[in-house]
């Protein structure tokens, strides 16, 4: 079992540590002020993105730190899930580098079911674009009436009419929606198959965002932030009718292409939280040194020298488990390392939330500002713990394998209460 990066990885994370620290360190705080002063609140249609994006996209592209999370040599970064961990981890110390080197959420995942699944038309027609950073995706799961928990109870559904698939359902947190360049979704929902599994019922299909029948409702605000100029949105698709050819894959493939997203991406959700954890531990330490309270620095004030302490034990814990994780789902693949990738999203978005937590209350009101990233980190924390499957819900299935090793499959699921 072996950690290290590849010499390859090495020299892309050398380059990308430089670029967050030359070019977005220092504009980034002026970036989010800029969003926040032409704010249109929740009025999305009149959104923009940052002025400086685009320059940092192309300089980023034309140093090759584009497309890092795709392992394909000639599309991507080429890079194994392993290597790809380190630069996961220093972008995730910043809220625009994931933007800036085109390996942000939900595009990435996307970018990865065309990839895998795609047809060369799909490809062709979204795929390209969405590599080159001309347009952006969302994706369409998440449904408002129904606990999620559980993605069975989905209601949406794809239904097959002749040579056309027509969507129905309301989904929310669709994340990016409210961006100008949001062009296509993935919308997963139900098309009932009878004599099929529970988890063969449900199908993946493109559609564009301008397809007759979609109406945006509203962006949903994060602890009262509405994420601009991304946004999470809250859509309804009536009689959506797009060809038989978008659907991704083949009818009733939605949850193997869900597992097949998933995997990779929770990697990389988990390696930015502890990037976002050593930035907060960063600006903890810099707080404590620089302020004095009743004669004192406050990093010798109330435990915080322990608190620093116990963040530097927690993160590096969460990275070797992440580290771990990413390593079998190389050596396995993501069904065999299924209780390494549920551990980690339980581990990592409570270890951020924890260390950053800290740092907030170190920092006084001006943590709970936005003058640093803190509170940015603080929602990223408490959204990822229920992102991609809560908390309670990796923590069962890790209690099912570990219950069916010890030979009691029958009794791997909770009984239900009568």
């Amino acid at each position: 079992m072996d950690f290290n990066p590849s010499e390859k990885s090495k020299a892309m994370l050398e380059l990308a540590t430089r670029f967050i620290r030359e070019e977005i360190e220092p504009i980034e705080h002026a970036a989010w002020e800029e969003i926040v002063a032409k704010s249109n609140g929740g009025d999305w249609t009149k959104w923009r993105p940052h002025s400086c994006i685009e320059g940092l996209k192309s300089r980023a592209r034309t140093l090759g730190l584009w497309n890092l999370f795709l392992p394909d040599e000639k599309l991507g970064g080429g890079l194994s899930t392993l290597d790809y961990a380190p630069i996961a981890e220093v972008t995730g110390r910043s809220l625009l580098a994931p933007e800036v080197f085109n390996c942000n959420a939900p595009d990435s995942g996307n970018m990865e079911v065309l990839y895998r699944y795609g047809s060369d038309a799909q490809k062709a027609e979204w795929l390209t674009p969405l590599l080159a950073g001309e347009i952006r995706s969302v994706f369409c799961m998440t449904e408002p009436d129904v606990a999620s928990s559980d993605a069975t109870n989905m209601q949406a559904t794809a239904i097959l009419e002749g040579d056309e698939i027509v969507l129905n359902g309301r989904k929310w947190w669709t994340s990016g929606l409210g961006h100008p360049n949001a062009k296509v979704a993935i919308f997963m929902a139900r098309t009932p198959s009878a004599g099929e599994s529970r988890h063969r019922q449900h199908s993946m299909v493109l559609v564009p965002l301008d397809t007759k029948g979609i109406e945006i409702l509203r962006m949903v605000p994060v602890f009262g932030d509405f994420d601009e100029p991304h946004g999470h949105g809250e859509v309804q698709f009536t009689n959506v009718r797009v060809p038989k050819s978008a659907v991704i894959g083949e009818l009733g493939m939605g949850f193997e292409i869900a597992q097949g997203r998933l995997g990779p991406g929770r990697i990389h959700h988990c390696m930015r939280c502890i990037g976002a954890a050593e930035k907060s531990l960063e600006l903890m330490i810099d707080r404590g040194m620089s302020r004095t309270a009743f004669g004192k620095p406050l990093v010798n004030l109330g435990g915080n020298r322990e608190r620093i302490a116990e963040a530097r034990i927690a993160i590096d814990q969460a990275r070797l488990l992440t580290l771990y994780a990413a390593w079998k789902l190389d050596e396995v693949g993501a069904l065999a390392a299924m209780t390494e990738i549920s551990a980690i999203k339980v581990v990592a978005p409570n270890v951020l939330q924890r260390v950053v937590d800290d740092a907030i209350q170190l920092h006084g009101g001006a943590g709970v500002s936005r003058d640093t990233l803190l509170t940015g980190f603080f929602a990223q924390a408490r959204s990822l713990r229920l992102a991609d499957g809560p908390d309670e819900v990796h923590k069962g299935l890790i209690a099912k394998i570990e219950l069916a090793k010890r030979g009691f499959a029958k009794h791997s699921s909770a009984p239900e209460k009568k």
